[in-house]
């Protein structure tokens, strides 16, 4: 046989005359950890791993370890453009497209970032969830990422954590910014849907580094099918101290759900100190109920969550739900769905099965009289709960059935504001006849009433103010506000009263320059999103009727006269 060539290590052979056979040169030794390299010729390994350490690797490692990652997995015919953002366009409801594009995107950015998510007005938090849901394009000098993060946020700060959801995946995972990973945690864990950030993590993982972050990525790889090194990462990280140890045992008992490797961990809350959003979301997710010495200094900052978990009990669900009703998140038809299934299950406790009984009483009852002292039964137990106007909106379409009737007349007003809290302003106009002019029924009807030609007359508009009761006659100035915003009163008329009751409704504020702006040149959006920013407060006496002044002109003014109507109702309704 031919004679072996000698060479250097590395060296190239030196081909012999007439000699076809090449002598491979030896492989150099790999540093530790230089695994794999691609060349031309396509994957060449250094240095195999072991059986233990392929156990070990997530998918994410493996995909690494090849390089193979996948940055982007949908062929450009599929992909989402970052145009038209949102979930309807202005056929469906939403707002239009284009209403941002004049406006400041300094002033919107300030608007969006600064509102602090809870608004006085029911009627204000719908209109601002519609504004913020619609498919619009970002504003010049902003980028759509950008305003779809501050979109999200300010969504997850009124406790619309679906909405948030749906509009967060409606652009692409690709297409994802850190100002938007900011956000994504806070959304699914307002869902309780730590498997919904799963995808995210496939391919945008490395956008954050805080520990919660790297947590979540442990629990997406034990629902990809590695939960063997999931836990062992969980239990890595619960010896460096990261994190808290009840954080981190949730993790392991969401984490452990996947898989094989089931696990049994116990959830011990006897040294927690206190509740937060990791810790409520990871234990709504596993079935867990925190024990009440946790969930009573938190009361009210998980009630927009509780409401909308379908995991959660009934009861805890309805008790969540007097909140979540009065600020808008439930409408009449979830809150009466919901108490349906409270009537229908035999192991409601006896508390909430009387409601539940009480509001069938409200449709069924065969005297109108018995049906409005179902309602006011209601009323006054949902008040005990921590607000009356969750009520209100419950008994809506019950009160929207009683027929107009002077036996009744009295109740009026109660039922008045009980219908307007969920919309029925027709079925308001029909007690015009009933009601007397200048008290609360009529201001109500006149306020809320549709149609171009409703107008206030001076003698009932009087009456009202004089007959006024309320602290500062904050009442008379709410409808005095009202009526001029929706131009139902002359501005001359408007301004002798704003000089007889203090309102200053002509003063102007950088508020009211910016939101009348808007208006004048037709920019719904924007127009919705200052009304926000300047409704925040946690009841109506945070709110001025200069304010409100505003709002509802500037409302009227784009087309939403609708949601000004109901707005100036509720200001008079719930003061």
């Amino acid at each position: 046989s031919p004679a072996a060539v000698a060479t250097r290590p590395g060296s190239a052979p030196s081909p012999q005359p007439g000699q076809g056979a090449v002598v491979q040169p030896l492989p150099q030794q790999v540093a530790a950890g230089d695994e794999a390299r691609r060349d031309d010729d396509g994957l060449t390994l250094k240095r195999l791993p072991t059986l233990e350490e392929l156990a070990k690797m997530s998918p994410e490692d493996f995909e690494g370890l090849i390089g193979r990652k996948v940055e982007f997995d949908m062929p450009p015919q599929a992909r989402r453009a970052m145009t038209h953002v949102g979930l309807f366009d202005a056929d469906e409801g939403g707002l239009a497209a284009d209403s941002l594009q004049g406006g400041d995107p300094a002033l919107l950015r300030l608007a969006l970032s600064g509102n602090r998510g809870a608004l006085v007005s029911r009627w204000g938090h719908i209109a601002l969830r519609r504004a913020l849901l619609s498919r619009l394009d970002a504003p010049e000098g902003m980028s759509a990422q950008d305003f779809l993060a501050l979109r999200v946020a300010l969504l997850v700060r009124m406790g619309e954590y679906d909405a948030a959801r749906a509009l967060l995946q409606d652009i692409d995972i690709a297409n994802y910014t850190p100002e938007i990973g900011a956000q994504v945690l806070d959304v699914y864990l307002g869902t309780a849907d730590m498997t919904g950030l799963c995808p995210i993590m496939a391919t945008q993982g490395s956008m954050r580094s805080d520990a919660e972050w790297n947590v979540a990525g442990a629990i997406c790889d034990a629902f990809r099918g590695n939960s063997n090194a999931a836990l062992s990462r969980l239990d890595r990280d619960m010896t460096r101290k990261e994190m808290p140890r009840i954080d981190l045992l949730l993790a392991q008992r969401y984490a452990g759900a996947a898989g094989k490797a089931r696990r049994a961990v116990t959830i011990e809350w006897d040294n927690v100190s206190g509740l937060t959003p990791w810790r409520y979301a990871l234990a709504r997710g596993v079935g867990i109920a925190p024990p009440e010495s946790l969930m009573a200094p938190t009361e009210g900052r998980y009630d927009a969550a509780t409401a909308l978990a379908p995991m959660v009990g009934l009861e805890r669900r309805a008790k969540a739900s007097v909140r979540a009703g009065a600020s808008g998140i439930l409408s009449n038809a979830a809150l009466v769905d919901l108490y349906a299934q409270l009537y229908a299950d035999p192991d409601t406790g006896s508390a909430w099965q009387t409601r539940a009984e009480s509001l069938r009483d409200a449709y069924a009852l065969p005297s109108s009289s018995a049906r409005i002292a179902a309602m006011r039964t209601l009323w006054s137990e949902l008040d005990d709960d921590g607000s009356a106007y969750c009520g209100r909106v419950l008994t809506a379409a019950a009160a929207a059935r009683i027929a107009p009737s002077e036996d009744v007349a009295a109740e009026a007003p109660a039922l008045l504001g009980s219908m307007l809290a969920a919309g029925f302003d027709a079925n308001a106009a029909r007690w015009a006849p009933v009601v007397e002019g200048g008290s609360e029924g009529w201001a109500l009807i006149v306020l809320a009433a549709p149609g171009a030609n409703q107008s206030a007359s001076s003698g009932s508009l009087d009456s009202f103010i004089d007959e006024d009761a309320s602290a500062g006659k904050r009442k008379a100035g709410f409808l005095v506000a009202g009526l001029a915003g929706l131009n139902r009163i002359d501005r001359s008329r408007a301004m002798g009263y704003s000089n007889d009751l203090s309102l200053a409704l002509d003063g102007e504020t950088r508020w009211t320059r910016a939101i009348d702006a808007a208006a004048a040149r037709g920019d719904a959006a924007s127009v919705v999103i200052l009304a926000g920013f300047g409704m925040q407060g946690a009841n109506w006496r945070q709110m001025t009727p200069r304010y409100l002044y505003h709002i509802v002109s500037a409302m009227r003014e784009v087309g939403l006269e609708a949601e000004a109507r109901m707005i100036a109702a509720e200001a008079v309704a719930r003061t």
